[in-house]
């Protein structure tokens, strides 16, 4: 694969990673894929398809001969506001199916942790499209990502915030998605400055609102707010700890078969 391509999800919180690549200074230097999920990009990049991708961290576990990129992610320290469960009113524990958004691999992984070892209850699991509505027609509890999960109407029903679950349990921040990268090609992706990528995108927060704010119906402080503190660019120890765990744990569940200890180039 001579030209490096790169592969996101088109989530607006995954924007500021990618705004260099399509707007700023590494504009047109890389072929970059926007797919609208965390999932196709985890499928391109097991049958390597790409030479980079923001890939769901679970899959870390399942696709052989991975590395990360150190200090970029998108995660969260508490709150996340666009990883929820969502009820008709009823408790977590009060639960007995839950649908999982298809377009998610570590959420969907998240939410299992929550049950079976925060709570110790297996409800049923349903895979369903990111349609809130007809998830609960068939399911007392749904799971959602990404912008779909922002604008929740919680007069009509109850929002359980995943990191906000994952860090009154555990203390421990949370990582959702990181650059990953075959380890056959760490060479080549070197090349590639994810970090100037990074505090480029952060930088310009406002233009990436601007061409968001036609598909989520959020006031632009808040959506500012969500972009700009609630969304963590940058990983740190605690972080990367709650990664760990989490490892740890779909292991202890029987979700992986493995838990290898991460791997950055």
């Amino acid at each position: 694969m001579n030209q490096i391509r790169l592969s996101a999800s088109s989530y607006s919180n995954t924007a500021p990673l990618v705004w260099s690549f399509l707007y700023g200074a590494q504009k047109g230097m890389y072929e970059l894929i926007m797919d609208n999920a965390p999932a196709r990009s985890a499928e391109l990049m097991s049958q390597g398809q790409v030479t980079a991708a923001l890939v769901p961290v679970i899959e870390f576990q399942r696709i052989p001969d991975l590395a990360m990129i150190p200090d970029v992610c998108v995660g969260a320290s508490g709150r996340v506001e666009s990883v929820c469960l969502v009820t008709d009113g009823r408790e977590l524990a009060d639960v007995s199916a839950v649908a999982l958004d298809t377009s998610s691999r570590t959420s969907a992984t998240l939410t299992r942790l929550v049950f079976q070892e925060f709570l110790d209850t297996t409800p049923d699991y349903r895979v369903a499209r990111p349609d809130l509505e007809t998830m609960l027609a068939e399911s007392d509890c749904a799971l959602l990502i990404g912008d779909p999960a922002l604008t929740v109407d919680e007069t009509k029903y109850r929002k359980f915030d995943l990191a906000a679950e994952w860090h009154s349990r555990t203390g421990l921040g949370f990582i959702f998605a990181v650059w990953m990268t075959h380890i056959s090609n760490t060479d080549l992706v070197r090349t590639v400055d994810f970090k100037a990528a990074r505090d480029e995108g952060v930088a310009h927060i406002e233009d990436i609102i601007t061409n968001y704010e036609d598909r989520i119906q959020m006031d632009r402080e808040s959506f500012k707010q969500y972009l700009s503190q609630t969304i963590r660019y940058q990983t740190d120890e605690e972080m990367v700890a709650g990664m760990e765990l989490y490892f740890a744990l779909a292991q202890k569940h029987g979700i992986t078969d493995t838990m290898r200890e991460p791997t950055f180039i």
